[in-house]
């Protein structure tokens, strides 16, 4: 839930700023910003909450650790391309094969009933997949709309 407020807030300060400060709504600008920001918020997850990341891989992934910071650092350096117009193809790409790539940890996750916060098996269970595969489709939309333009032609 904190990474979609996140993402909304921003999204309507951004655009709100933008508007006051330049005369024009500037969209993609606003889209990219949120979406930078709310990755910033989950990479944080990925070293504050680091055993509960860990513990979402499924056994098979090795090199747990090094997959939880590295992905928090692809996180952070794609979420600041996405601020530049010349790298923002590329990042909004690369981030949409990342959520895509991620989704087995979250389903993993949520069938072991992992809380991620706590590093506990008292999550939500199933359940968490009503929110976060919605949610999941709803980042790639937005990167595919703001940050690719494969929706906007």
């Amino acid at each position: 839930m904190k990474p979609l407020i996140v993402l909304l807030v921003t999204f309507i300060l951004s655009l709100v700023i933008a508007r006051f400060t330049t005369g024009v709504w500037q969209i993609t600008f606003a889209g990219n910003v949120a979406m930078c920001c709310m990755l910033m918020l989950t990479a944080v997850g990925h070293f504050k909450f680091t055993q509960g990341m860990v513990m979402m891989l499924p056994p098979v992934i090795p090199f747990k650790l090094a997959v939880v910071y590295l992905t928090g650092i692809v996180e952070v350096a794609l979420g600041i391309l996405l601020l530049f117009p010349a790298g923002r193809y590329i990042a909004g790409n690369l981030l949409i094969l990342l959520f895509i790539v991620m989704l087995p940890a979250n389903i993993y996750a949520a069938m072991i009933h992992l809380n991620m916060e706590k590093a506990n098996f008292e999550g939500p269970g199933i359940e968490y997949l009503y929110f976060r595969l919605p949610l999941q489709l709803l980042f790639i939309g937005w990167l595919l709309y703001f940050s690719t333009g494969w929706i906007r032609g």
